[in-house]
């Protein structure tokens, strides 16, 4: 057998493999698993030359989020055990504990350089509370649609009460100055509406009203305007001004070549690139590990927003499947976001890199919920009958799923045009 023999039979075993039922199981372990460790590495690499420069403690940086990593790990294989019905009973608590925090940075919580008020502090310990919020939206925006799932025919319905709770949670975060994390919410939205089969009408007018607020609040701070103004027009855009930070980050990509200039050796984390260790740790990783690091980078994300949506997929549950696409769509809306920001293609949002940017008020609810991904894949696999040829050792038969290849049960009793808008939008036939 040639080399051409041998790449086809790989080819073959690697399509049996993927079509197995546990794939997406082992495909967000492996995925999650290495962008913590890249996170590490280039957290590491980007924090401890720039606080010798700016005389922090060297390993200061990379203590606390090795510190949130050792505490994320556990918290994800904690996740991934528990049944979906905690998930279920986690949601209203978790919501009105989210609110709660939020009403308190307001109040209490400390302001960035940037003039941005998004930070809680309990003692040494210092929190995101709107990055919680995300996760909450997405137990309680799932199970509240799954409740209602025999009346979403409705407009009512469909709106009230998530737009309402969605645009409060907004509301708050805004009134921090956070718009980057604002727009993942709204992403997060926009993901639950879409699996239940909201009409392309409803989407339009939500848009509409989001692309206004979101205009609104980019009028109301000068430095948004500057920024994005200068994102519109990159030849008029001052490098030592609201511009420095893209124009470091192209320097620092730019720089990177094929395979880059080696782990540790950036030129840019001496002080030149702002937030190096955060925003813009891609620009890092493009430097050091040059095209070849951010491609790889870009395609454990992808296989990572794969496997989430196979679990959405093959959920015969409601809330399973609603909360699957929610967080799928979070965790690829936050990547986009940032990765636009650092590339030029969108204007710069402040939104971390999920899982590899430095942060333990990301990186622990990001884990959580790729701890409930696993436990949706293992209840799946658990409930449902393995195709016989998977279980010895292909993939379900052409033309079948794990799951039944026909509707979701849950849909059955919905109206005849939401169950076909959902169905099809699921990948099965109406």
């Amino acid at each position: 057998m040639g080399w051409i023999g041998q790449a086809r039979t790989g080819l073959a075993q690697a399509h049996r493999w993927l079509r197995h039922p546990m794939a997406p199981y082992f495909i967000l372990i492996g995925a999650t698993t290495l962008l913590v460790g890249i996170g590490l590495l280039e957290v590491y690499s980007a924090s401890t030359t720039n606080n010798l420069v700016s005389g922090k403690p060297e390993l200061g940086t990379i203590a606390k989020q090795a510190m949130s990593v050792a505490i994320g790990i556990p918290l994800m294989v904690v996740a991934a055990r528990l049944p979906v019905r905690f998930y279920r009973l986690l949601a209203y608590p978790l919501l009105l504990v989210s609110l709660l925090l939020l009403l308190m940075v307001l109040a209490f919580g400390q302001v960035s350089d940037g003039g941005n008020q998004n930070w809680l502090q309990f003692g040494p310990l210092t929190i995101q509370p709107s990055e919680f919020a995300k996760f909450a939206l997405v137990l309680w925006g799932a199970d509240l649609l799954e409740r209602k799932e025999k009346r979403l025919a409705s407009w009512d319905h469909l709106i009230v009460p998530l737009l309402p709770m969605a645009g409060l949670i907004v509301g708050l975060v805004m009134l921090g100055g956070d718009m980057g994390t604002s727009m993942v919410i709204v992403a997060i939205t926009f993901s639950l509406l879409w699996v239940v089969g909201a009409p392309g009408r409803l989407f339009t007018v939500v848009s509409g009203g989001a692309g206004g607020l979101a205009t609104l609040a980019v009028l109301m701070r000068p430095s948004r305007v500057r920024r994005f103004t200068e994102f519109l027009s990159s030849t008029s855009a001052d490098p030592t001004g609201t511009g420095y930070q893209a124009a470091q980050g192209f320097s620092a990509l730019s720089s990177g070549g094929w395979f880059g200039v080696g782990l540790g050796a950036s030129r840019e984390k001496w002080g030149q690139l702002p937030e190096a260790q955060t925003d813009f740790i891609f620009a890092i990783i493009g430097e050091e590990l040059g095209l070849f690091g951010t491609l790889s980078v870009l395609a454990l994300f992808i296989v990572l927003g794969y496997a989430g949506l196979r679990i959405a997929l093959d959920a015969t549950d409601g809330f399973v499947r609603l909360a699957a696409a929610a967080v799928t769509g979070w965790l690829m809306a936050q990547t986009l976001i940032n990765l636009g920001a650092v590339l030029g293609v969108l204007p710069i949002a402040g939104v971390p890199l999920p899982f590899v940017s430095y942060g333990g008020s990301s990186l622990l609810p990001s884990l959580a919920a790729v701890g409930m991904l696993l436990s949706f894949a293992r209840s799946q696999y658990r409930n449902a009958p393995l195709p016989a040829d998977a279980a010895d050792g292909g993939g379900p038969a052409e033309g079948e799923g794990f799951a039944s290849s026909s509707a979701p049960a849950k849909l059955g009793s919905r109206p005849p045009s939401a169950r076909g808008r959902a169905a099809e939008k699921l990948g099965h036939a109406p």
